[in-house]
């Protein structure tokens, strides 16, 4: 017979119960508070650290003002302090107003899962973005006069040929590991990018037009160039430097610095807290203060963190409840955002094209497998455009905010060459080409086939959680059965299309290119490029293009260089190497604890870099 179940039975259940919830309990609290004395212990040794660097550093002025060796200095000589150096004015602006505070983090959310956060390894936006905010160049943009402004470098000089680059560094510039940044470090940056055992091939395209970086003493360094180039500066001063005392091991195995997740470490205003910890699984990026930061302008933010959040209506719920700070809208929901008095009461929303704004293209692989596919034939892919309905698109998915796209070069830009129209939907035009390719229906199936009877059949490779691109795929499978052919859609995982991309193994694939200010196109479709992890991954070979890629790039007269960049525009509309899409407008909400956001010429300048934002004390909602 059973023992029925008494009270006793229930009290000791429920006793038994709190007193796992409690071990439990107890169990996180050891945690948080080990991982709180880890952090305590590190924060102690950097102190440590830099308190014993101070003093060799005070033991090696008094040597010398002892032996003498500073008798010959002028008269107060390092006792000025150097002017703010320009490109920290608009944060020193900032930090001048009434209600600045330093404090607060800044969260955001990614809408995929980063594979790698490791320089050069990387190559998507996405760590673009956290890198940012780690590394640092020599030089900087203004970002609404656009020249160039001193960063590590306080001053640079130009040859009378222009192809020699002279800067003068900062001696003031440190790692957030506390090694100083001298132009050893700007010479092993270039040297370990050029060496071929490391994953880069990216970057040795872009700065394949240099022919040697070279020190001049401690803090001078020379970018010599192989000949003239209109981006030269950009080249030289735009490049990410790297620590040679961190990254200079890795040249004894360069696999495992190929196969890095998460190495990264710079002179930037953020670090992360352990810079070879990084992984994957962590579920997003977490960055914190780097309290060596060298910059007359300390960043107000204590900590940024961005979240992986894939699905676009989890991130939408997400900002809702004000567990990020930030949301790109889809033009769908924009207009209902807009009316949801809550929402708007407690964010501000901005409406742009921005100069640098990129857009989105179809890219017709011509080469898989090591064969020809069907779209190496250029008819074809000119009629795959005027199969692709853009105008709908732009009415019936971006419902406006966007416009139809004819190129890599904005509408805005010189480089774009006005009389280019965009081709637009003819059914009857795109089957014409089609039959001239050799296409015809010739079963009575209603599905084109090629002249071995096989079918007119192919996949479209699309990031999976974009709900505006499964729409798009949708529309177009419609679109291109009207002409007999039939497209499978391929949702696709982002670090999975990273990976088909890098092996050029697909048929197409629907992405998307951020622009520059002047876009330079040669890594994306020089035939050089179509090399392993290139950006023409697409296989786009063009003699003519290639020609006068190259004398745009060499030419440093604007005027003539323009009208080759449009010569090479209509070299790509006749081919159609892409089916460029469309320009979004970009329609984001930021929380109105952020103050000082402002729209310039590239854009938002949440993300800028010294950092402009902050959020009052008042306001404040994370503390560290």
């Amino acid at each position: 017979m059973e023992r029925p179940f008494t009270a006793k039975d229930l009290l000791l259940y429920a006793f038994l119960s709190l007193l796992l919830l409690m071990i439990l309990l107890a169990m996180y609290m050891v945690d948080r508070q080990w991982e709180k004395l880890s952090q305590m212990q590190r924060v102690m040794q950097e102190q440590a650290d830099d308190v014993r660097s101070l003093r060799d550093t005070v033991r090696s002025l008094d040597q010398r003002l002892q032996g003498g060796a500073l008798a010959s200095a002028p008269s107060g000589a390092g006792a000025v302090a150097d002017p703010l150096p320009a490109s920290f004015s608009r944060a020193q602006a900032a930090a001048q107003k009434a209600d600045y505070a330093a404090g607060d983090w800044l969260v955001s959310a990614f809408a995929v899962g980063l594979k790698t956060i490791t320089p050069l390894v990387s190559s998507d936006r996405y760590a673009s973005d956290v890198q940012n905010y780690v590394l640092e160049s020599l030089l900087v943009r203004d970002p609404e006069t656009l020249e160039w402004q001193g960063l590590i470098a306080r001053a640079w000089q130009v040859s009378d040929d222009g192809l020699t680059f002279t800067f003068q560094l900062r001696d003031d510039v440190k790692f957030s590991d506390g090694q100083p940044l001298t132009a050893a470090d700007v010479v092993f940056t270039y040297d370990f990018i050029m060496n071929p055992a490391i994953a880069a091939p990216r970057e040795r395209a872009y700065y394949d037009k240099i022919a040697s970086v070279k020190a001049n003493g401690k803090y001078e360094v020379l970018f010599r160039f192989k000949e003239p180039y209109f981006n030269s500066l950009s080249l030289a001063g735009g490049m990410g430097i790297l620590a040679k005392h961190f990254y200079e091991p890795y040249l004894a195995s360069p696999e495992t610095f190929n196969q890095s997740k998460g190495l990264l470490i710079g002179s930037g205003p953020y670090r992360l807290a352990d810079p070879k910890s990084w992984t994957p699984d962590k579920g997003g990026v977490e960055l914190e203060r780097n309290p060596r930061y060298w910059g007359p302008v300390q960043p107000p933010l204590d900590r940024l963190l961005w979240k992986i959040i894939a699905n676009d209506a989890a991130r939408l719920t997400t900002f809702r409840n004000r567990e990020i700070d930030s949301y790109g809208a889809r033009p769908r929901e924009y207009q209902k955002l807009l009316e949801d008095k809550e929402l708007t009461s407690r964010s501000q929303h901005f409406e742009y094209m921005a100069l640098t704004g990129g857009y989105s293209y179809i890219g017709w692989n011509q080469v898989r497998n090591d064969k020809p596919s069907r779209f190496a034939d250029p008819r074809v892919r000119q009629a795959m455009t005027y199969l692709t309905d853009r105008q709908r698109i732009v009415d019936e998915i971006y419902l406006g905010y966007a416009e139809v796209a004819v190129s890599p070069f904005s509408p805005r830009s010189r480089q774009h060459d006005p009389a280019i129209e965009a081709r637009q939907f003819n059914l009857e035009t795109a089957k014409r080409l089609l039959r001239e390719a050799g296409f015809a229906d010739r079963d009575g199936d209603g599905v084109l086939d090629d002249a071995a009877g096989k079918p007119f059949k192919f996949e479209l490779v699309f990031f999976q959680d974009n709900e505006d691109a499964r729409r798009l795929v949708l529309l177009l499978k419609d679109l291109y059965a009207k002409a007999g052919i039939l497209m499978e859609p391929k949702p696709t995982e982002w670090s999975v299309m990273l990976d088909l991309l890098n092996r050029k193994d697909f048929d197409a694939i629907t992405l998307g290119w951020t622009s520059g200010i002047e876009t330079d196109v040669y890594q994306m479709l020089h035939s050089s490029q179509t090399v392993n992890g290139g950006d023409n991954f697409v296989n786009y070979r063009s003699k003519d293009f290639d020609r006068v890629v190259e004398q745009a790039r060499a030419n440093v007269n604007e005027d003539q260089r323009m009208a080759l960049w449009r010569q090479a525009e209509r070299i790509l509309d006749e081919d159609q190497p892409y089916t460029f899409l469309v320009r979004g407008k970009t329609l984001a909400f930021i929380d109105k604890r952020f103050h000082n956001v402002a729209l310039t010429r590239i854009g938002l300048n949440l993300n800028f870099v010294p950092v402009e934002v902050y959020v009052p004390a008042a306001m404040q909602k994370y503390t560290d």
